[in-house]
């Protein structure tokens, strides 16, 4: 399969320009049950409901029943789900480190919006901690009942001019960051090829 994924390798050939990406559509995730999702993003967190769309068999085309889920964020893009009962295991919806793994950060528009999140987390006793100051957002954390690492997060006054000049900085950063942790990654990769 890992001939099926993406390659930088080419990039020196690309001739087409790339149109500007409006946004995302929809990032998806697995979840245990349908319903008590849509619970904790449509009740708790207030997203409005998307879709709901049952199939029986995947793209594929192999028999393969799945509900996938949409939900609809205030900007009209959509956070998705994927039940698969044949597939579903306990391990899939364990804790994810929001490093390790992955995280989604939603944006409310101030900080008092985003206290009003975390007493409706509160109130419906899902923990919450923050808000984390980061120079450039504040955030507060949780997860939802299939263990996804979730952030909800506000803008600071400064946000834009700080993510201008780190932007600016990216390409440099980046290199220096492969240049001092491009041994480290080998080994490690080395390690796990031979356990």
């Amino acid at each position: 399969m890992k001939e099926l994924l993406g390659t930088v390798d080419h990039v020196g050939d690309i001739k087409t320009a790339a149109p500007m990406i409006a946004g995302i559509h929809h990032s998806a995730f697995r979840c245990r049950d349908a319903g008590e999702t849509r619970k904790f993003y449509v009740d708790i967190l207030g997203l409005e409901d998307g879709a709901a769309l049952a199939f029986d068999k995947d793209p594929a085309g192999n028999d393969r029943p799945y509900m996938h889920l949409f939900f609809k964020m205030g900007d009209g893009n959509f956070l998705a789900f994927f039940d698969e009962p044949n597939s579903v295991k306990e391990d899939l919806f364990t804790m994810k480190d929001g490093i390790e793994d992955y995280h989604f950060a939603f944006e409310v528009a101030s900080m008092d919006e985003q206290a009003q999140f975390k007493t409706r987390l509160e109130e419906a006793k899902v923990p919450v901690f923050g808000p984390i100051d980061h120079t450039f957002c504040h955030s507060i954390y949780f997860f939802d009942p299939n263990g996804l690492a979730l952030e909800i997060t506000v803008r600071d006054a400064c946000h834009d001019e700080y993510m201008a000049e780190e932007g600016a900085q990216a390409r440099a950063a980046i290199e220096k960051w492969t240049a001092k942790t491009q041994a480290m990654k080998q080994a490690r990769l080395a390690q796990a090829a031979a356990e």
